[in-house]
């Protein structure tokens, strides 16, 4: 799913030997853990005052990457600890298996919470006993799901919280005289109404209803559809541990599946190209007014409400599915200790000032583009006090009520790389059958849970 990246960690040329060792560098990694304490406790050896390396997937220059330094140079005068903030983006994962091979890794990463298991498969992280992680109690709950790998245990800190809501072109909506969508059916009516009403009165058939991320890279398509997918009432797996059997092809699956590929197929509604659009080619088919309905998160805001204008669009709840329930995807950021630290303790006092009152509402940096903490996931920090923007509450209220993380098991990058791109060979292809295709994906789910040990 990561593209394969040959350059170190200063942008140089890195020899091939150096990522086919990275494997065996990995699995070699138990020992690595060895040399300092990976059992997540305060009386764990190591150097309290070494030094600590920070690793942040944010686009280095960016305003993300500024409030991280800012939080990394407020834990040092906090406590005296120096902490280095190095902003990744582009094959962050990559880069990290490279400083593996060379047995370099960084003290923490903060990270996809989507990366867990694939980071507990490789060894690269340790355990977090919850108890021991000093403000652990103010989280919010379901947040340390995001935190859970399917041995039932710890491996990171929750960081930030985010989940998706409907960017709808409101001016369009008022235009044709629509209510706000309170129902699947309507928000259908609504994305049919964009594409045939000419919504921007420019005489011309160049809008359309929805705008989707429906390429296979990253598993897209998936991350889209789970929203619905649970909506309806379907789940990727019945059971639990290890005993999983795939519940993709149930009968509230495929009508989530079959509604999808109607929106392609029969009622057209959908921008042209979506089956190719990574997040980055779909954000502008929204603010250039292709598009009328995107689900997306609200780190979009500040770039919609310049590149669009805030009058322009409103941000609503996804409407309940069938049988009156809503799930949204909900993800997010860990804090992540990484094997092996020389300071190991200063690896959980930097998790625990991230989750802390201080950490939480500076990784807010206001209504900025600069906000690393989305949603805060300690529930004593409240939105209100820090962003005057009313919309994130809309975010923050869905979070709470019906936001869900993907399934745990022991490695999920397969199983949404594979339901990407079922379903994305399913709208590319009008004729095809919904059910046929959730069944030929539960079969490959059931052959995956067999490798991870999961199901029989």
């Amino acid at each position: 799913m990561n593209r394969t990246d040959r350059t170190d960690r200063t942008g140089r040329r890195a020899a091939p030997t150096v990522l086919a060792a990275s494997l065996a560098a990995v699995l070699a990694l138990g020992t690595l853990a060895g040399c300092g304490a990976d059992d997540g406790s305060d009386n764990a050896g190591g150097d309290d005052k070494a030094p600590l390396e920070i690793w942040v997937r944010k686009p280095p220059g960016s305003p993300t990457e500024k409030t991280h330094q800012d939080l990394a140079a407020a834990f040092t005068k906090a406590t005296g600890v120096e902490a280095k903030v190095t902003a990744l983006f582009d094959d962050f994962e990559t880069k990290l298996q490279q400083a593996a091979a060379q047995k370099d890794l960084p003290d923490l990463i903060v990270n996809d919470t989507a990366q867990l298991g694939t980071l507990v498969k490789q060894g690269l992280v340790r355990e977090v006993r919850q108890s021991e992680v000093a403000g652990g109690d103010q989280l919010i709950p379901s947040s340390w799901e995001a935190a859970r790998a399917a041995d039932g245990k710890y491996y990171g800190v929750p960081f930030s919280a985010q989940t998706f809501a409907l960017f709808v072109r409101k001016d369009w909506r008022e235009k044709l005289g629509i209510a706000p969508p309170a129902d699947w059916d309507q928000l259908d009516a609504l994305a049919t109404a964009f594409t045939t009403g000419d919504p921007d009165g420019n005489g011309k058939a160049d809008t359309y209803g929805y705008v989707i991320p429906g390429t296979t890279k990253r598993g897209y398509m998936d991350w889209y559809f789970s929203s619905f997918l649970w909506s309806a009432g379907g789940e990727y797996f019945s059971g639990e541990g290890k005993s999983l059997k795939p519940a993709i092809d149930s009968p509230a699956a495929i009508a989530a599946a079959r509604h999808l590929k109607d929106q392609f197929c029969a009622d057209k509604s959908v921008v042209p190209g979506a089956v190719t659009a990574e997040t980055t080619q779909a954000h502008p088919l929204f603010e250039t007014g292709k598009g009328g309905i995107y689900l997306t998160g609200p780190y979009n805001m500040a770039r919609f409400d310049k590149a669009l204008g805030k009058d322009k669009y409103e941000v609503l709840p996804l409407p309940p599915g069938p049988g009156g329930k809503s799930a949204v995807l909900a993800e997010g950021e860990n804090t992540y200790l990484m094997a092996g630290s020389k300071n190991p303790k200063g690896q959980l006092k930097y998790a625990e000032f991230l989750i802390g009152a201080e950490g939480q509402s500076a990784g807010m940096a206001g209504d900025t583009a600069g906000n690393v903490v989305r949603l805060p996931v300690n529930k004593s920090v409240k939105l209100s006090a820090v962003r005057q923007d009313a919309r994130w509450q809309v975010f923050d209220e869905v979070y709470r009520e019906s936001g869900r993380y993907s399934p745990v098991v022991k490695e999920w990058t397969p199983f949404r790389q594979a339901s990407a791109e079922a379903l994305n060979g399913m709208v590319a292809d009008c004729g095809s059958d919904p059910g046929a295709v959730l069944g030929r994906l539960a079969a490959s789910f059931a052959e995956e849970l067999k490798k991870q040990g999961a199901g029989s």
